[in-house]
């Protein structure tokens, strides 16, 4: 007998904006420092506005923000999906974040798992990069354990607090994926 997944990864819709509110108001703390949209003052609204916005970003194809939702609950412990898509190319980038209290338990493996799946899948996407900073150590241990090639350390990669900062560039390619029949 197999057990059911505890997590599920979806697209939002406008009911899971108090969970989302939630989600990040219980993991603000680690959120604020890492998160680029995350503030000490987060409101309900921003969540809101959030879950508007990603409705949109797939009816334009803009990008496709996912959430990650526990199974037996269908609260938000988080999100992943493709975004800075380079269409010509067929390039996208995979982000995630877990809240607080599911770190450690293999989600952000998971979720970015289903986003690759749609990327290279519904997407058709040849390659995804996940791009982390210098001193991101869990972003780094996800990336890694999905496969991701770690093909450099580019400099002011990303813009982080205010200021430009180094990033390792891992990608991941349809061959990667290959063995993934079933998300693990």
């Amino acid at each position: 007998m197999q057990t059911p997944p505890q997590y599920h990864i979806r697209r939002f819709n406008p009911s899971d904006a108090p969970s989302m509110y939630s989600a990040v108001k219980a993991s603000l703390a680690e959120l604020v420092y890492w998160m680029p949209w995350c503030k000490e003052d987060y409101a309900l609204q921003d969540a809101e506005e959030w879950v508007q916005f990603t409705l949109k970003a797939w009816e334009e194809g803009i990008e496709y923000p996912l959430g990650i939702f526990e199974t037996a609950t269908g609260a938000v412990v988080g999100g992943t999906g493709i975004n800075h898509l380079t269409k010509p190319y067929r390039i996208g980038n995979i982000g995630y974040w877990v809240s607080t209290e599911h770190l450690g338990r293999g989600v952000a493996k998971q979720a970015a798992k289903q986003a690759a799946l749609l990327g290279f899948g519904e997407l058709a996407l040849t390659r995804l990069e996940i791009v982390v900073l210098t001193h991101n150590i869990a972003s780094q241990k996800v990336a890694e354990s999905l496969g991701a090639t770690r093909e450099c350390q580019a400099r002011n990669r990303l813009y982080f607090q205010g200021k430009p900062h180094d990033a390792f560039v891992y990608s991941l390619t349809p061959e990667d994926t290959a063995e993934w029949a079933v998300v693990k």
